[in-house]
């Protein structure tokens, strides 16, 4: 077993490599805007988790009896898929809608605000969990 396998360690970290990847696609879209014939594209991954989490496949680790249970460092959560838009617009029912492609400016750049804040929040969670991990070894509460 490694060190941060019972911790909150390894799901977060999995959390900023999903956002990270995000990040890129949604670049991606924006560089694209004026690309003619080109279909947006986006991370699939919140699907999996909620899946999973409904499945039963995440498990609670516990190496004692008087621990409290905590996420398992595999909780069986495959990777993060990117998935192409639909041909049509869900806004105008126009597939080029923009008249190049099916980009939408204020929705890619409303998702890249979005996916800053959700990476940040993931980052400082990581950040105090290594901070507590820290205080722990030190003895100090």
């Amino acid at each position: 077993m490694k060190l941060f396998d019972t911790t909150k360690v390894p799901l977060l970290g999995k959390a900023l490599d999903v956002y990270s990847l995000r990040q890129k696609v949604i670049s991606s879209n924006i560089a694209n805007i004026t690309t003619t014939g080109y279909r947006s594209k986006s991370v699939s991954f919140e699907d999996q988790i909620t899946g999973a989490m409904q499945e039963g496949a995440i498990k609670q680790a516990v190496t004692d009896e008087g621990h409290i249970a905590g996420a398992t460092a595999d909780p069986g959560i495959g990777s993060p898929r990117i998935v192409e838009s639909p041909s049509e617009n869900s806004l105008s029912g126009d597939p080029l809608a923009s008249g190049l492609n099916n980009v939408d400016i204020d929705n890619e750049m409303a998702g890249l605000a979005k996916n800053q804040i959700r990476f940040k929040f993931a980052a400082r969670l990581l950040t105090q969990t290594f901070r507590d991990i820290q205080d722990s070894i030190r003895g100090q509460s």
